[in-house]
């Protein structure tokens, strides 16, 4: 899909342009350049690996880029890589390392996480609470609307809303007036919705679309 974009946008780059090789993940930051290449190196050949560390301690910031030799190695490993390390496409070499951190975070992380390295932990009630407590005013639910201006394939919304545990449900409809997605989500439990919503309202999928995540009314008491 990258790389059916990255030609649709009338760019008519190489298809083996970095931009399409090089893998930006996030490690645990005691990984060496050798661990990281040992942890990727299975999904196809790297021609380097290297970590981002601060410029004035030199200790590891716990983000590192991966460069495949071909696109389609790039691919898989973002698709089969553990999710903990939150693989994607890395920018351009011409945008700062600074900008690369702020635009991976606030688009797949919303804050730097603490501790735990797992993109989302076994308990979401432990994570989500005390950061929304106070400032969640809707009606809470099990239920969520996603919309977003362009259209999703249900697999595609089902692989991103699955990282939550908890999936019960997804639905995928297109206005077929304005080519708009639109989709409900249905989990388990209401902690589970609002994690949900806390982590991939905004998100931006695919790149440059952001999502619109809402509460829908299911019926049941939102007081629990």
């Amino acid at each position: 899909v990258f790389i059916a974009q990255s030609r649709a946008s009338g760019s008519h780059r190489d298809v083996e342009d970095e931009e399409l090789t090089r893998i930006f993940v996030m490690i645990p930051k005691y990984y060496t350049e050798e661990d990281l290449r040992e942890k990727f190196k299975m999904y196809g050949d790297i021609e380097y690996c290297s970590i981002i560390k601060n410029k004035t301690t030199g200790e590891s910031k716990g983000l590192g880029y991966v460069r495949y030799l071909k696109p389609s190695q790039a691919a898989r490993a973002i698709e089969e890589c553990d999710r903990s390390y939150r693989a994607i496409l890395a920018e351009p070499k011409n945008k700062s390392s600074e900008t690369v951190e702020q635009d991976y975070f606030s688009n797949n992380m919303r804050q730097e996480p603490r501790g735990n390295m797992l993109p989302f932990c076994g308990q979401p009630e432990c994570c989500i609470f005390e950061k929304t407590e106070g400032r969640i005013q809707e009606s809470v639910s099990k239920r969520l609307s996603v919309v977003s201006r362009l259209p999703f394939i249900q697999e595609q919304l089902f692989a991103l809303f699955d990282l939550i545990p908890g999936l019960e449900y997804c639905d995928v409809q297109r206005d077929p007036h304005t080519n708009s997605g639109y989709g409900v989500i249905q989990y388990s439990t209401a902690a589970s919705a609002i994690y949900a919503k806390y982590k991939l309202h905004g998100f931006e999928y695919p790149p440059g679309n952001r999502l619109t995540v809402i509460f829908l009314e299911d019926g049941s008491d939102s007081s629990e």
